[in-house]
C-alpha cells in the first residue's frame, strides 16, 4: 500500500537531516522525536524513494509573493533539477518542504512503504577559521546523538568513514573546518546527507563551490543515487550540468514557466522567458 505523507500542515525537520517514520497512514503531527530533535525512523534499504507533489504551493512574505501557485511533481527514484534565477523562489521553495516556511497550498510525499529518510545538502557553510571543531567533530554533530565533544560513537565511526572516502575526504578528517577550503567544506556537507542512508535527497545548488575534482565526485554520487533509486531534488545554476545530468527539469521563477525533459526544457526561448526580470506566461 502506497504510503502518503502531507507536509502542508507540519514541518518534516528543521536540520540539516530530517527523518520521517510512523505507520503509513498517520501524521507527521504524531512522529516522535528524538533528543537531537531529528525525527526517529527505522532505516529502510536505498531504492524506495518518494513521489513528491507540489500542488498550488504560494508563498508571500509581506506584500511580495515568492511563491505562485507552484505545482509540479517529482517522480520517484528520478533526479529532478530546478532551475531559474536568484530571488526566483528555488530555495524558498526547498524551506517549505523542510518546513521552515509558512505557505498556502499542499506538499505531501508518497512513499512506496514506511516512510524513509530525507538528506538535505544546503548550499554552504561558513566557519570560523579559529574554530576548533574537525571535520570529525562536525559529522559527529551532523550525525550522531552522542555529543560531538565525547568524539564518534561506534555505531555511527564506520557509516561516518566510508561516506567520507566517498567524497574524497577521509585524510582531511582531522583539519578544522575553517580551515579547509569552500570545495572541501562542500563535499563534507555532501557527506553529511549521506548519514543514515536517505531515499529522498534535497540538494541546494551542491555544485557551487567545487572544484573539477570535486564535481567529478559529485556527479559519481549521482550516478550511485539514481542507480539505488534515491529521489533528488537538486537546485542548480549550471545548466550544462542540468542538460547532462538531469532526469526532468522545472523552470521556477515565483511560478512554474515549464516543467519537461532537459532537451524540451532547456531550449533558448524558455531559458530567456526563465531569466527574465518579468516572466511572461508559461512556455
Amino acid at each position: 500500500m502506497t504510503a502518503k505523507e502531507t507536509l502542508s500542515e507540519s514541518p518534516v525537520g528543521a536540520g540539516l537531516l530530517a527523518k520521517a517514520s510512523s505507520q503509513s497512514t498517520s501524521s507527521l503531527n504524531e512522529i516522535p522525536h528524538s533528543r537531537a530533535g531529528r525525527i526517529v525512523a527505522p532505516s529502510l534499504p536505498q531504492g524506495l524513494g518518494p513521489t513528491l507533489d507540489f500542488a498550488e504551493v504560494s508563498l508571500t512574505l509581506g506584500r511580495t509573493t515568492i511563491l505562485d501557485q507552484v505545482t509540479f511533481q517529482v517522480q520517484p527514484g528520478s533526479v529532478h533539477a530546478l532551475v531559474g534565477p536568484n530571488g526566483g523562489g528555488k530555495s524558498s521553495l526547498i524551506k517549505t518542504l523542510l518546513g521552515q516556511m509558512p505557505h498556502q497550498g499542499r506538499l505531501s510525499l508518497q512513499w512506496p512503504g514506511t516512510p524513509g529518510t530525507i538528506g538535505y545538502v544546503p548550499q554552504a557553510l561558513e566557519f570560523d577559521r579559529g574554530l576548533p571543531m574537525t571535520v570529525d567533530d562536525f559529522m559527529a554533530a551532523m550525525c550522531q546523538r552522542r555529543p560531538a565533544f565525547l568524539g564518534l560513537s561506534k555505531h555511527y565511526a564506520a557509516a561516518i568513514g566510508e561516506a567520507l572516502e566517498r567524497v574524497g575526504m577521509q585524510d582531511k578528517r582531522k583539519r578544522r573546518m575553517g580551515a579547509l577550503s569552500g570545495g572541501e567544506r562542500q563535499r563534507v556537507l555532501l557527506a553529511q546527507g549521506l548519514i543514515p542512508a536517505p531515499q529522498l535527497l534535497v540538494l541546494d545548488e551542491p555544485m557551487s563551490a567545487l572544484d573539477e575534482a570535486g564535481i567529478q565526485v559529485f556527479e559519481r554520487l549521482l550516478g550511485d543515487w539514481r542507480r539505488s533509486g534515491i529521489t533528488v531534488l537538486w537546485i542548480e545554476h549550471d545548466l550544462e550540468a542540468v542538460g547532462r545530468l538531469a532526469d526532468r527539469v522545472t523552470g521556477l521563477n515565483r511560478r512554474v514557466l515549464f516543467d519537461a525533459a532537459p532537451k524540451q526544457a532547456l531550449t533558448p526561448e524558455r531559458l530567456l522567458t526563465l531569466f527574465s526580470t518579468h516572466p511572461r506566461s508559461p512556455a
